[in-house]
């Protein structure tokens, strides 16, 4: 660890003139004519483009290890939204950090976040259409992806961007409650899990989601509840559930979520993946992940924000009949720290300079070590970089 603490000292160094440098080359850019006309740009007046940007240098560490270094964007999502109609509001967005390949299920490109209209029937009721971010629940998932650094083992195993319809009731300035009835995958049951001769490719395989959207206490806190009915084959289900609370107390923001996975199949994958396909060549079933996430910020001032946030993910598998030798259903706790400090240069301009350390932590049961042959290790980088979303127009 010593070697890794000497290695962030001397990125933090020589990473400090390059941005000196940036910051004047900055000065010699010359304005040039926009590709839309000043004159027509009214026209745009309810639309806009926002190029999501998250970028860094980092360095990476396996148990304790220094073994890369890379320059990276992270995240490049551009976005086009706007209202065409005084009811009628689209939303695309298109992730280029992500390969342009078309999903068998909904027919359109992984890359492919956002494609939908909302449709307002009234001021209190409105109706979404096309791909959209499925409402799971939980504050982690709810923040613009560019601002997160590493996700949980739930979120970032799932499909959370799917195509279908929704339901929004706004019951009051405080109070929002969510249907929706969505495609559960976009890819389809035999790509996702191969062959499974144990079950049979459910005739419609939809995913129903409800969720709660709270304010309380004069906006103090804030909840954000979602459960999601999965059918993922015949008689084959997934259960998910997130529980979203953030606290606010002037300059101090604590959002914690909990959640809690529980699968016929095994559509995580960390099981499966931990146990060799020469006991089971099949995804597993009965398995259970339940996840533990929580953010903790300081805005010290204008230009400066404190972060920390703290994960723990455990997987479990809950079949007793697969393996003879069984002796804990226990098989992975994975433990996760990501303290930051962000800077704001420029009030107005959504732009932040961050410092990080991204680091996790995988522990494996006895049985699963025994059992399996897995052993224990962690990883960590170090990151320095900005995050942008930056209108176009």
């Amino acid at each position: 660890m010593k070697k890794f603490y000497n290695i962030l000292f001397i990125f933090v160094f020589l990473l400090s003139p390059l941005a000196l440098f940036a910051q004047q080359q900055e000065g010699d850019t010359i304005r040039y004519k926009t590709l839309i006309p000043e004159v027509k740009q009214g026209l745009l007046k309810n639309m806009s483009m926002i190029a999501n940007m998250q970028f860094a240098e980092r360095n990476e560490f396996v148990d304790g290890d220094y073994t890369a270094s890379k320059f990276k964007m992270e995240q490049f999502r551009l976005e086009f939204k706007g209202q065409v109609h005084e009811k009628v509001y689209f939303r695309f967005r298109d992730r280029y950090t992500r390969a342009q390949t078309s999903e068998s299920v909904d027919n359109l490109s992984r890359s492919v976040d956002l494609a939908f209209i909302r449709v307002d029937a009234s001021k209190k009721l409105s109706f979404t259409m096309g791909k959209m971010c499925a409402a799971w629940g939980g504050f982690e998932f709810d923040y613009n992806p560019i601002d997160i650094y590493e996700y949980s083992d739930i979120i970032e195993m799932a499909d959370n961007f799917l195509t279908g319809v929704g339901a929004t009731y706004q019951a009051n300035k405080n109070h929002s409650f969510t249907v929706q009835v969505l495609d559960s995958r976009t890819k389809s049951f035999e790509e996702l899990y191969g062959e499974q001769p144990n079950h049979t490719e459910a005739q419609a395989p939809l995913a129903f989601v409800a969720n709660w959207t709270g304010s309380l206490f004069d906006g103090k806190l804030k909840t954000m509840w979602g459960y999601a009915l999965h059918t993922e084959a015949e008689n084959t289900f997934m259960n998910y559930l997130a529980l979203g609370q953030e606290l606010t107390l002037g300059k101090l923001v604590v959002a914690y979520d909990f959640k809690l996975s529980n699968e016929d199949l095994d559509r995580t994958g960390i099981v499966s993946a931990t146990v060799p396909d020469s006991l089971y060549p099949w995804a597993l079933e009965d398995t259970e992940y339940i996840g533990h996430w929580m953010h903790i910020h300081y805005r010290l001032n204008d230009k400066v924000n404190l972060s920390l946030i703290g994960m723990m993910d455990i997987a479990n598998w809950q079949n007793n009949s697969l393996d003879p030798l069984k002796t804990d259903n226990h098989i992975r706790t994975a433990w996760g720290y990501i303290p930051s400090v962000e800077y704001y240069p420029w009030k107005d301009l959504n732009l932040k300079f961050f410092a990080n350390v991204v680091g996790r932590i995988y522990n494996y049961s006895d049985y699963a070590s025994t059992r399996f042959g897995v052993s224990d290790y962690d990883t960590a980088r170090i990151s320095v970089g900005f995050i942008a979303p930056l209108g176009i127009f």
